[in-house]
C-alpha cells in the first residue's frame, strides 16, 4: 500500500468575513478552478484541490492507494479573533470531511484548529472527532510562539487523549524573513521545521504526552543533524556547567525518535540519514502534492533508498497507519 501523508486541500468555498486575514474562494476559470485570497496571499487553485473525483484520478496516475490531506498552510490562519477563526476551522473541517467521504475510503484527513486560543482549540478537537478525521494540522508556530512551547501543553494532552494524531506543517516566520524573499519556501521552510523539531524535543511537550503522535513536515528540517549536539548539551557531564541545559527523563535523540518525520527532503541521501538517525519506522512518504508535482510513481523519490524494497514498503504504508492509529485489517 502506498499512503501519501503529506498532501494538502482547499475548501471550495469560504463564508464570508470582513476581517483583512480571512480568506475568501472566487471563480477563476472555465475550468473549475478558483482563486484562494488571504491577506496578501493569492493562489490559483485547479479543482484538484478540492474535487474528489479528480483527486482520485492524480492518486491512480501516480499509484497512490491513499492520502492523508491537510489544509494548504496559509488557512492555517492564527491571526483572527476567536469567533472567526471557530467559524473557519468548522468549515474547513467540514469541508475535508466531505472530501474524505467522497473518496472512497482512499482519503484521509487532518482538520484544523485555533491555536491561537489554546483552551477553544483544545475543546474543538471534539468537533474534529465528530467530523471522522484522524486528527489535525498546526503550524510550526502560533504568531511567533513555537509550537513546542509549554502553552500548548494542555492543548496536546488532549490530543493525546482522545488519541488523535499532529501535523505540524512548516510556515514563515519573522526567523525566515531574514532571508531573501526567493529563499523563504526552501531555506527558511526547512529553518521552521528545525525550530519546531527542537522545541518539542527540548520543550517538555513529549515528555508530558508519551502517547502522542506527531509528524514533522520536511523531514524536521536540518533538526536531526544537530541533535547529536543536542545530546551532548543535555549530558550530566556538560549539566554539570549548565543544568539547565539537562532534559529531566530522556536524552534529545530518545525524544526526537518519538517523533514522525516526513520524506520531502528532496534528496535521498538525506532521507538515508534521518533512518540512520530515528529508524526506518519514523519516516512517513510525503509529496507536498498538489503544490508541488508528485512523483509518478509516487514512491520515485525512494527509488535508491538504502533500506530497499522493503525499507520502501514501510516508509509508504505500514508507517502512515501506525501514525494514523488505523489498524490494516480495518481498512
Amino acid at each position: 500500500m502506498i499512503i501519501d501523508c503529506h498532501a494538502h486541500v482547499i475548501p471550495h468555498d469560504f463564508l464570508e468575513g470582513s476581517h483583512p486575514a480571512h480568506p475568501c474562494m472566487a471563480p477563476a476559470g472555465v475550468d473549475g478552478s478558483r482563486t484562494l485570497t488571504i491577506g496578501d496571499v493569492e493562489f490559483l487553485a485547479s479543482p484538484v484541490w478540492f474535487n474528489a473525483d479528480v483527486r482520485l484520478e492524480a492518486m491512480d496516475a501516480a499509484g497512490v492507494d491513499m492520502e492523508v490531506v491537510s489544509p494548504m498552510p496559509p488557512i492555517l490562519n492564527y491571526r483572527l479573533d476567536d469567533g472567526a477563526a471557530v467559524a473557519i476551522a468548522r468549515h474547513v473541517n467540514e469541508s475535508i470531511a466531505g472530501l474524505v467521504a467522497a473518496g472512497e475510503g482512499r482519503i484521509q484527513g487532518l482538520g484544523t484548529v485555533p491555536l491561537q486560543y489554546p483552551d477553544l482549540a483544545a475543546a474543538e478537537l471534539l468537533d474534529v472527532v465528530g467530523y471522522g478525521l484522524r486528527g489535525v494540522e498546526v503550524a510550526s508556530h502560533v504568531n511567533g510562539v513555537s509550537i513546542g512551547d509549554p502553552r500548548f501543553l494542555d492543548f496536546f494532552r488532549e490530543v493525546e487523549r482522545l488519541g488523535l494524531s499532529v501535523f505540524v506543517h512548516a510556515i514563515g516566520s519573522d526567523v525566515s524573513d531574514r532571508l531573501p524573499k526567493q529563499a523563504r519556501t526552501s531555506f527558511g521552510f526547512a529553518m521552521e521545521a528545525s525550530i519546531a523539531t527542537a522545541s518539542l524535543i527540548t520543550g517538555g511537550t513529549l515528555e508530558a504526552c508519551p502517547q502522542l503522535r506527531i509528524s514533522i513536515s520536511h523531514g524536521g528540517g536540518g533538526a536531526l543533524m544537530m541533535a547529536g549536539r543536542a545530546q551532548f548539551f543535555a549530558t550530566r557531564e556538560w549539566a554539570r556547567h549548565d543544568p539547565e541545559s539537562q532534559l529531566p527523563n530522556d536524552s534529545p535523540l530518545g525524544l526526537a525518535r518519538r517523533l514522525y518525520y516526513d520524506s520531502l527532503m528532496f534528496d535521498t541521501r538525506a532521507i538515508d540519514f534521518l533512518a540512520h538517525r530515528v529508524g526506518i519506522d519514523r519516516i512517513l512518504l510525503g509529496s507536498d502534492f498538489p503544490a508541488i508535482s508528485r512523483a509518478s510513481p509516487a514512491v520515485a523519490p525512494l527509488t535508491d533508498f538504502y533500506g530497499g524494497d522493503e525499507g520502501v514498503a514501510i516508509i509508504a504504508g505500514s508507517n502512515a497507519l501506525s501514525f494514523l492509529a488505523i489498524e490494516e485489517s480495518g481498512l
